[in-house]
């Protein structure tokens, strides 16, 4: 595996339940349990399906047209099972408008096949959720 295709990021505890995350390029994000305003895990799990495949759609789109409004929406339910804690019924939606123009119209006639071509092929964070990803985890010292 080379350092390009490599991921990294680091968390540090900030108190009882609340932690930073850090990537390699100096980026930090609060986070905590869901008590307060702060995203909780499930929450960035959700923005990162959301965010992936909402960049791969406007990397698309944008080529014909920038879009007036561009929001993606993303619901779950979490549910507990004989498998554990678990997110089901995961649903990405997008509500997009492009300009009155050529390369507006050309965008929004993209704009289904771009949302399909994310989730299927280009969206890595539903993608690894859809096909399921061994997560090992490890006791430093032991």
């Amino acid at each position: 595996m080379t350092d390009e295709n490599h991921r990294h990021v680091e968390l540090t505890r900030l108190r009882k339940a609340r932690f930073l995350a850090r990537n390699d390029r100096g980026g930090e994000l609060e986070f905590g349990e869901g008590d307060d305003a702060a995203f909780s895990p499930v929450e960035l799990l959700l923005a990162g399906i959301a965010g992936c495949t909402a960049i791969d759609v406007d990397y698309i789109t944008a080529k014909r047209a920038e879009a007036d409004s561009f929001v993606v929406q993303v619901d779950a339910d979490k549910i507990r099972d004989e498998q554990g804690n678990r997110l089901t019924d995961i649903v990405v939606r997008f509500a997009v408008e492009f300009p009155e123009s050529e390369g507006g119209t050309a965008a929004q006639e993209v704009l289904p096949s771009a949302v399909q071509r994310s989730h299927d092929r280009l969206c890595t964070v539903s993608r690894t959720v859809e096909v399921g990803t061994l997560v090992t985890v490890q006791i430093d010292g032991r």
